[in-house]
């Protein structure tokens, strides 16, 4: 049975107030170029909603997390991955007394920068930039943020707040220094972030971000996790009888069995996995709330120089987290049936790539016009913002449109 906890004592909903060391709108360090304020929205509830209009957030909806799009209407794509992670940061963030438009607003940009085919189309792309400063999902969001949607009268970009572009950036953590994690060490900082911090806004890459971020990283994870457990059922990757020995997973899946005898194989999924998000929301609370005992930080910026992020799981649910990726790892995107998907999408992806830059003139207009009298490696860029940008399905209708029907 899963470790038993004392609940969480209710909050209120609105109005409530908003923490001293949450981040404060009105004392936001502002926009790139100035604007006038709203007199109906915050800043951070602007930056959410210049997100939702954008159209990186309309491609979401036809880019997938594990499976390509034509494998089934009722598998997780980064749009609704996306809202999931929102709707959980914001109820953690309202609980902890965070300004949860911002949690809303990081959640729901944090994976705008995925290429088409998930992680096997970011792998591709990747090695296909290797020459030319690599490809990093994050970063390409940031591009997205900053530059590539091109909407505004007055701006390339979205010209949303420090604070939120800061939380989109460094959601994970610092990208340099004593906090970086050797992931974020591995490889320098990326060209678009780096010289934006350098040039425009200092993004102070070697400190946490504030709470609301954090939020959004482990709600990130909780969805994550957890939805592809429900994916990986539906799609019978895996029995339910395979999640018997993970800690967490496999007793909760029992107490449901054991509580409704014969239960619906559907209806037993979807009770298992609501109870493992409240489980987890539930210990990254506790575990915030004590940290912030303890800390006691007495505004954002103090949070910020803490050393080490304030929102965290316990050592137990860290532990869980850890087994669970290693579960998925094995038994879901090391499966046979997912291999040879994003095996092929890893091909489709290098030979769009190669089309493309061999000749930049077989891009569309506008983006072609971005490569004339430039560098190789501006060039490369230019083609690798258009593949990023692509959804599963245009992707491989424009292969099969070059190459014919070998990606099929």
């Amino acid at each position: 049975m899963p470790a038993e906890s004392s609940p969480l004592a209710p909050r209120q909903t609105l109005p409530y107030a908003l923490q001293p060391y949450a981040t404060q709108a009105a004392q936001s360090r502002g926009r790139l170029m100035p604007e006038p304020g709203s007199p109906t929205r915050s800043p951070f509830q602007r930056d959410r909603d210049r997100i939702i209009h954008s159209t990186a957030f309309r491609r979401l909806k036809h880019k997938t997390q594990v499976f390509v799009y034509h494998e089934g209407d009722y598998y997780r794509t980064r749009l609704t991955h996306s809202i999931e992670v929102a709707q959980i940061a914001r109820s953690v963030s309202r609980y902890l007394g965070l300004d949860e438009d911002l949690a809303e607003a990081v959640a729901l940009a944090h994976d705008l920068g995925h290429t088409p085919f998930g992680h096997a189309g970011e792998e591709a792309l990747d090695a296909a930039m290797a020459p030319y400063g690599g490809f990093d999902h994050n970063a390409q969001t940031f591009r997205i943020l900053t530059r590539l949607e091109r909407h505004y009268a007055e701006f390339d970009g979205l010209n949303l707040t420090w604070e939120c572009l800061e939380g989109v950036v460094k959601h994970n953590g610092p990208l340099v220094g004593p906090g970086a994690s050797a992931k974020a060490r591995a490889r320098p900082v990326p060209q678009t972030i780096a010289e934006y911090s350098a040039q425009s806004q200092d993004l102070e890459l070697d400190g946490w971000p504030g709470p609301e971020a954090q939020v959004a990283a482990l709600a990130d994870d909780i969805a994550y996790n957890t939805h592809d457990i429900d994916d990986g059922l539906r799609a019978g990757l895996f029995p339910v009888a395979a999640l018997s020995e993970l800690p967490l997973v496999g007793p909760v899946f029992t107490e449901v069995q054991e509580r409704y005898p014969g239960i619906e194989h559907g209806r037993l999924v979807h009770e298992s996995i609501r109870r493992l998000i409240d489980l987890m929301v539930s210990d990254l609370i506790r575990e915030t709330e004590h940290r912030l005992a303890e800390a006691k930080p007495a505004s954002v910026e103090a949070l910020r120089r803490l050393g080490r992020p304030m929102v965290a799981f316990s050592d137990e649910m860290s532990g869980h987290d850890v087994t669970l990726k290693a579960f998925l790892f094995e038994h879901m995107y090391r499966h046979d049936r997912v291999t040879r998907m994003t095996e092929r999408a890893r091909r489709v992806v290098l030979e769009l790539f190669g089309h493309y830059f061999g000749d930049p003139a077989r891009l569309p207009a506008e983006w072609a016009a971005q490569c004339d009298g430039v560098r190789q490696d501006k060039a490369a860029r230019v083609v690798a913002d258009y593949i990023a940008g692509m959804t599963d399905r245009y992707a491989l209708q424009e292969h099969e449109r070059f190459f014919g029907r070998s990606s099929e």
